[in-house]
């Protein structure tokens, strides 16, 4: 199966992505944002960092490239699954991929540290932790998304709405989630448990 691991100007988190795709048996492949057409992946993965600088509100102007209107398309194609992960979720946000914002965490500060989560996927649920490292990492929606939620803090670092940390589209197509689970793949420091999540994405390309 092939990835496209998307970095944009200010994207950080690209070689760990890369690397966790293929201890997972991915063909992983970086790709720039001025690409406009991805239909020859499986999966599109935006990483985390902070591009364009999270200058006017993070995620914004990523929004704008060509990369990210090419994924209205592949979307639409249903040619696989796209996974945000936390400047990649803001971005799927943004673009309107995912439903809600976010927002500014209400410390006010940025937050990097392990966290506990509740990963609930299709009725099976399980504690993990994961490393966090966000300022905008609030969630925030009116309604409810609870249907589509598949991963809680358990200690809310960031005044997220119900604790969310994670939610997917209603064909779990489309994920997003503020946590770093390429961060927890191979180290000693975060543990293990970002596999899981990668567990996850390999499994729903297989249901097809």
């Amino acid at each position: 199966m092939k990835a496209a691991v998307v970095v944009f100007s200010g994207t950080n988190c690209q070689v760990e992505t890369k690397a966790a795709l293929e201890a997972c048996a991915f063909e992983a492949k970086y790709v720039d944002s001025n690409i406009k057409n991805l239909d020859e992946f499986d999966c599109v993965f935006l990483c985390g960092g902070f591009s364009y600088g999270d200058y006017l509100r993070s995620g914004r102007i990523a929004k704008f490239t060509p990369l990210v209107e090419s994924l209205h398309s592949y979307v639409e194609k249903q040619r696989g699954v796209i996974t945000g992960i936390c400047n990649g979720f803001q971005i799927l946000c943004e673009a309107h991929l995912l439903p809600g914002a976010l927002i500014e965490n209400d410390c006010l500060k940025f937050v990097c540290k392990n966290t506990p989560l509740e990963l609930d996927f299709k009725g099976a649920k399980k504690k993990i932790n994961l490393p966090v490292a966000h300022r905008e990492g609030k969630y925030f929606y009116r309604g409810d998304v609870s249907e589509f939620v598949f991963l809680r803090y358990l200690e809310n670092p960031n005044g997220s709405k119900d604790n969310i940390a994670g939610l997917y589209d209603y064909k779990k197509r489309i994920m997003g989630l503020m946590p770093h689970p390429e961060r927890a793949f191979f180290n000693e420091n975060f543990g293990f448990d970002g596999r899981e999540i990668f567990k996850i994405i390999k499994d729903e390309l297989k249901r097809g």
